[in-house]
């Protein structure tokens, strides 16, 4: 239940004949009043700019744009987030309470490419308290550090514009977003994985491309969609925390928590599930197709159930959506007809 807005004592009282301005309550009036409410626009506004100048700062640190300017590692990241873009076209096609503009959507997905490289230094920085205790330091990392990340930088993605814009007007409209920051981060995420593996020397445009690295293209391509299906979940959540102002925190906590074990426990399982299915369908022989082969099976069984959870999701707003909307024409349609009788 929503907690009823406090009013301060003197205000509660008043009858409306007293100006409590400067007592009880506050508006702009004074030149002072002007001064501040400009100073605060601008330090907010500083802040998301300085966020994503540091950012940007970060992505050519780590070579992020020299990497995108090599026309073979381009085409490979293109091809690997192909996956990803037609799951996030799918979240985008879901939202029945109005279309998104543009613009916005693609500010959200160059959000989460520049907020992902907040996630590669802290990550990076942090993978040395975590090594020397294995597997288990790496499980760690995984909860402690890597997933609640990840997920925190990408729903950044969407709080640092799309969020305070009037278009964002539903629940649904945090899960597009979402989506849309999880595909940005997949994309250079995706650049970075397939520049370190192979020879960029080597690459040309040709089919040589994709023998060159088929491979690591296949590899990035199926973890992808995984970063829409998490920022999803944790983007309707912010969705909701929206329009539940009393409850905001605990919302958008619920939906990173969610967004992080999912995240974390696919990278925990999916080298042992891999494995796993190798070794049940008899692969072990054929390590590079055997190995790609049991991938691709437990990547589609962990990431599709997720993503049928997250359509179903969906599909709740959405029938929820149609029945209110049903529900409000008949309520207007049985006024207009007792008004109609009234009138006759």
């Amino acid at each position: 239940m929503a907690k009823k807005e406090r009013t301060d004592p003197v205000e509660e009282a008043a009858d409306g004949s007293m100006d409590l301005y400067d007592v009880a309550t506050w508006d702009e009036r004074t030149s002072l009043d002007g001064l501040v409410v400009a100073l605060y626009r601008v330090i907010s506004g500083s802040a998301r700019l300085l966020i994503i100048a540091l950012g940007l700062l970060l992505l050519v640190g780590i070579g992020g744009i020299s990497i995108l300017s090599e026309p073979g590692i381009a085409v490979l990241t293109l091809l690997s987030a192909v996956p990803a873009l037609a799951l996030a076209a799918y979240v985008y096609r879901s939202d029945v309470a109005s279309g998104e503009p543009l613009y916005i959507l693609v500010a959200t997905f160059l959000l989460g490419v520049l907020t992902a490289n907040f996630a590669a230094v802290i990550n990076g920085y942090t993978q040395q308290y975590f090594a020397a205790l294995g597997f288990v330091g790496t499980v760690l990392s995984y909860y402690l550090v890597v997933g609640p990340v990840e997920e925190t930088v990408k729903l950044l993605a969407v709080r640092l514009y799309a969020f305070g814009d009037e278009t964002f007007d539903s629940v649904l409209d945090g899960a597009v977003y979402g989506a849309m920051a999880g595909l940005g981060f997949a994309f250079i995420e995706n650049a970075l994985y397939i520049s370190r593996a192979v020879d960029v020397a080597t690459l040309d445009l040709g089919l040589g491309l994709i023998g060159a690295g088929g491979d690591i293209a296949f590899t990035r391509a199926l973890a992808g969609p995984g970063h829409v299906i998490y920022s999803a979940f944790a983007g309707y959540y912010l969705g909701l925390a929206k329009f539940n102002p009393d409850d905001r925190g605990p919302i958008v906590l619920k939906g990173l928590l969610i967004a992080t074990l999912i995240h974390a426990t696919y990278n925990t399982t999916v080298g042992i599930g891999a494995y796993a299915i190798q070794t049940a369908l008899g692969l072990v022989g054929i390590p590079t197709f055997g190995g790609l082969l049991a991938y691709l099976g437990y990547v589609v069984v962990y990431q599709g159930l997720f993503g049928l959870l997250l359509v179903r999701k969906i599909r709740n707003y959405r029938r929820a959506y149609h029945r209110a909307r049903d529900s409000a024409d008949q309520q207007e349609r049985a006024t207009r007809s007792e008004m109609t009788e009234f009138d006759g």
